[in-house]
């Protein structure tokens, strides 16, 4: 037996070393879900831009096969027509795509840049000719709402406080020139009977009811509903104790119409219409507010047509008067309708929309 003293209290052995962990079983793949669709090839993915991006020729393509009648007739009218008188309808077709990105961003309390805004607003005017009601302006500008940043329920409420904005400031000026010369225009000769005048306001009750009626019938859409409205009137608010936003948003509005008349007036001044330009204009105002309400790309025919039969009631030769709407919607859709366009696919292609 050994005599020498114990380093350590007796029984402590060496400790051992700890046992590894076991590994983790490998997680199970997921498994696939049977309601997803195919997976996107990286071709279609290349593909679906440029096919999105000529869809817009594709559309006015079609659309100028269909009515071709109208571009054949209005060429024919202004070849003969004073050449100066025509490029200042342009001019004033240009000024009218400013007006619209003035009202465009006075409706939106954040800063747009003037230059895509003003590029879109120019696309929009090509859309909005294929789809009735604005719907094409409207889409293209919510596109480029979202795209630089705008949450949805804003976007929206500009888009709504644009279309709330544009018919009042053209029925405010409406008035003030039926005040200024109440002799220029009868109306007895132009409104319409009390039938017709039911029927358009029941048309309008409906139309300003019928959301209300579906929010409030599906629950689903309450929330987004009263989101959206809540927005609406915030925006407007807010909106309107900044001047600058005011100006741009009225001013516009009100300037709108009376570039639009002005196009009329300097059409029908390169024809030889014998109306002034406040005859002009008030006929364009009177017969946007008989038949602008309905539905039609851009206006065209409800309109076009009540502005002949305004012109002719003002003493303008019936003739003259179709080939000056004529000449108003070649200078003003189908001249631009291609550039329009190709800036359309520009800038769907760089994303922008």
């Amino acid at each position: 037996m050994s005599l020498l003293p114990l380093d350590g209290p007796l029984g402590a052995l060496p400790a051992s070393a700890p046992d590894p962990a076991p590994a983790p079983d490998p997680a199970p793949a997921p498994a696939p879900d049977p309601t997803a669709g195919p997976a996107r090839s990286p071709a279609l993915a290349r593909l679906l831009p440029k096919a999105l991006s000529l869809l817009p020729l594709l559309l006015i393509g079609a659309w100028a096969v269909f009515d071709w009648h109208t571009v054949y007739d209005g060429a024919a009218r202004l070849a003969a027509a004073d050449p100066w008188w025509l490029l200042a309808a342009v001019f004033f077709t240009c000024l009218g795509w400013v007006a619209a990105a003035c009202v465009r961003q006075g409706a939106l309390p954040d800063r747009l840049p003037p230059g895509l805004l003003l590029a879109s607003q120019f696309a929009a005017g090509a859309a909005n000719h294929v789809l009735p009601a604005s719907m094409g302006a409207h889409a293209v500008t919510l596109r480029f709402l979202l795209g630089r940043g705008i949450p949805l329920p804003r976007a929206a409420a500009s888009l709504a406080l644009y279309v709330l904005v544009r018919p009042i400031a053209k029925t405010l000026v409406l008035l003030v020139f039926l005040a200024a010369s109440p002799d220029l225009l009868r109306l007895d000769r132009l409104v319409p009977d009390e039938r017709t005048l039911l029927l358009g306001a029941g048309a309008v009750t409906l139309g300003l009811a019928a959301p209300a009626l579906v929010a409030a019938a599906l629950p689903p859409l309450r929330r987004p509903a009263l989101t959206f409205v809540r927005t609406a009137l915030t925006d407007a608010r807010l909106l309107h104790t900044r001047p600058a936003r005011v100006l741009a948003l009225w001013g516009g509005a009100a300037a709108t119409p009376l570039l639009q008349a002005s196009v009329i007036a300097s059409v029908g001044a390169a024809l030889g219409l014998p109306l002034s330009w406040a005859q002009v204009t008030l006929a364009f105002l009177a017969a946007g507010a008989v038949a602008g309400a309905v539905p039609a790309p851009g206006g065209i025919g409800p309109v076009d047509a009540a502005l002949v039969f305004t012109m002719a009631a003002l003493g303008a030769p019936l003739s003259l008067a179709t080939a000056t709407v004529i000449g108003y919607r070649v200078v003003t859709i189908w001249l631009p309708l291609i550039p329009g366009a190709l800036v359309l696919s520009a800038l769907v292609h760089r994303k922008v929309l």
